[in-house]
């Protein structure tokens, strides 16, 4: 199984823990939805990985890393940002599922991110990762 893949599956099983969170594929695309909205879509192939989620919270420091940018489609103007990584890259995972927390608790309904425990504060940015450079 190929890096990409195994990312995919970890981040996969980790979004699926949420409550009431279920797996579809529209457009062929992996789609994890709570309420039926959408709160995190992924895809690994050949070339790499990407995941798109939104992130009310920590959008302006997410797209400050060099992997991050505004999702597509109209998408990042209600706060959406999406991570690409190329075959090579070794995603930054503990960074990535603060990324999912964050986009469940906004789409969400109340009762249920009442179920979970509480988030810290502050955005889940290893230093390490801010160190690789910023794109903007």
């Amino acid at each position: 199984m190929s890096q990409a893949r195994r990312v995919e599956a970890a981040l996969r099983t980790f979004a699926l823990t949420y409550p009431e969170a279920r797996e579809e594929f529209p457009w062929g695309e992996r789609a994890i939805k709570v309420n039926k909205k959408v709160f995190v879509f992924m895809g690994a192939d050949g070339e790499g990985f990407s995941m798109s989620t939104k992130l009310p919270r920590s959008a302006p420091v997410a797209l400050t890393l060099p992997f991050a940018e505004p999702t597509h489609y109209g998408l990042g103007r209600s706060g959406w940002v999406t991570a690409h990584f190329n075959a090579q890259q070794k995603p930054p995972l503990e960074l990535l599922q603060g990324w999912i927390d964050e986009s469940y608790r906004a789409i969400a309904p109340k009762k249920l991110v009442a179920r979970l425990p509480p988030r810290e504060l502050t955005p889940n940015v290893p230093k390490r990762t801010l160190a690789r450079g910023r794109r903007r």
